[in-house]
């Protein structure tokens, strides 16, 4: 595994976090290349919960490197109170083992409040943000008005970026929201402090990253949220505001993109959103809580529950697609344990489409509220599938159902998760 990149192929949730752990202990290197603390990564290992937002998931293996590349939004507050809590449960977060970019760029607690303020002046037409701060902090960055994690460790640097950045957000919190401005003074005070702290991590990630590979390491890069959550590529306006597929490697780390080797999508074996935009397999009433039960599905981050539908083969035929995946990982396959029967979108229905159905994802389509889906159905295993390490313990109705996500998604099925714990997988070929 020189180079690999690990990337959610849904709605985001697929279960990447406990896939990267798994791939981290071949890994030297693991590296977040895109979105902000507004992702969680769960993983379990020996019966202990550790959700990540911002450290990379290769935290919990010693001896590999973990980096924050500069495409990453971070809040240094929230990454501190993550970094204490891993240390306090003795998980070792050192400047050996935990490398930040100067380049990131930086979330303060004025992004979180108009992030907020936004959201409750587009009424109807709110995306359904978690209110971390990650798409005002991506704007300042494209309006070239952010600040980067290297400008808090120099007062001088920090001041002046600072205050050329108050004076517009002011306008804003003051004139269009009626809020309260930001105190200046009081913001190079905090957040030189908390510059202070992060700075024994802080470091030219891209470079580290390069010479790792040029001799001879193995990186793995780990996507945060998933493909339909893409600025470009994702149900625009709903996604997230970074590239969250193999493309924000390169613009997200520093390191070229044609030298990634492999490219593995997660997906779920069935299909989960949080917040709000379109999501054509979602289902309603006692079956959707019932996926929503079975698989715990409710926010890392937030809490918030999940919708939930059948796995949408259209959907991530496009993500794998999009994205050059080599194959696919399907995560939480034993959630489907106990159902009679399990279905999967196989087509879009709609007038506008050419004889009224597509196969293909719909690119730039926005009457998804009227967007019909059509399914297939296979008889369920109703067996556990928990105990299962190979293929050949899996029931036949479980291999079948695998085989036939195989062929529509158009890509082998490299490996399956059965359950939580980080030894609760089936390879098929990743490793």
């Amino acid at each position: 595994m020189p180079s690999l990149c690990v990337f959610g192929a849904q709605w985001g949730d697929e279960g990447k976090g406990k896939i990267i752990d798994r791939l981290s202990r071949n890994a030297d290197l693991v590296v977040r290349y895109q979105g902000g603390a507004n992702a969680g990564h769960t993983v379990i290992v020996g019966g202990e919960k550790y959700v990540l937002h911002l450290v990379p998931s290769g935290v919990l293996r010693p001896g590999t490197l973990n980096v924050i590349g500069n495409g990453v939004a971070v809040d240094p507050l929230t990454l501190l109170e993550e970094i204490d809590a891993l240390t306090d449960r003795g998980v070792s977060v050192t400047p050996e083992n935990f490398l930040l970019s100067s380049s990131a760029h930086v979330i303060f607690d004025f992004h979180r409040r108009l992030d907020a303020l936004a959201e409750r002046w587009r009424g109807d037409g709110r995306i359904g943000t978690t209110g971390r701060g990650i798409g005002p902090a991506y704007a300042d960055k494209a309006a070239r008005l952010g600040l980067r994690i290297g400008d808090l460790v120099s007062e001088r640097r920090l001041r002046g970026r600072l205050t050329a950045c108050v004076g517009e957000k002011n306008a804003q919190l003051e004139r269009i929201h009626g809020e309260a401005p930001i105190d200046l003074e009081a913001a190079v005070a905090r957040y030189r402090a908390l510059g202070d702290r992060i700075a024994p991590f802080i470091g030219d990630a891209g470079a580290a990253i390069r010479d790792a590979y040029a001799a001879g390491r193995s990186v793995l890069f780990e996507g945060a949220q998933g493909a339909m959550l893409d600025l470009d590529h994702g149900t625009y306006p709903f996604v997230t505001s970074s590239n969250t597929g193999v493309a924000g490697v390169g613009v997200g780390t520093g390191f070229p993109p044609q030298k990634i080797e492999r490219v593995i999508g997660i997906a779920k074996a069935y299909c989960t959103r949080v917040g709000e935009g379109p999501f054509p397999s979602e289902l309603t009433g006692p079956l959707e809580q019932r996926l929503r039960d079975e698989g715990n599905e409710y926010g890392a981050t937030t809490g918030r529950p999940r919708r939930c539908g059948w796995f949408d083969a259209v959907q991530v035929r496009h993500a794998v697609a999009v994205n050059g995946a080599d194959g696919l990982v399907v995560t939480n396959l034993d959630v489907l344990d106990g159902f009679d029967e399990i279905e999967v979108v196989t087509s879009y229905r709609h007038t506008d489409f050419a004889g009224g159905s597509t196969e293909t994802y719909p690119t730039g389509f926005a009457a998804w509220n009227e967007l019909e889906v059509q399914s297939e159905a296979r008889a369920g295993w109703k067996a556990p599938l928990t105990a299962c390490r190979t293929w050949e313990e899996l029931p036949a109705a479980a291999q079948g159902y695998v085989q036939w996500l195989e062929a529509l998604v158009g890509v082998p099925i490299v490996m399956l998760s059965v359950g939580p714990e980080r030894d609760q997988v089936i390879p098929r070929g990743l490793e």
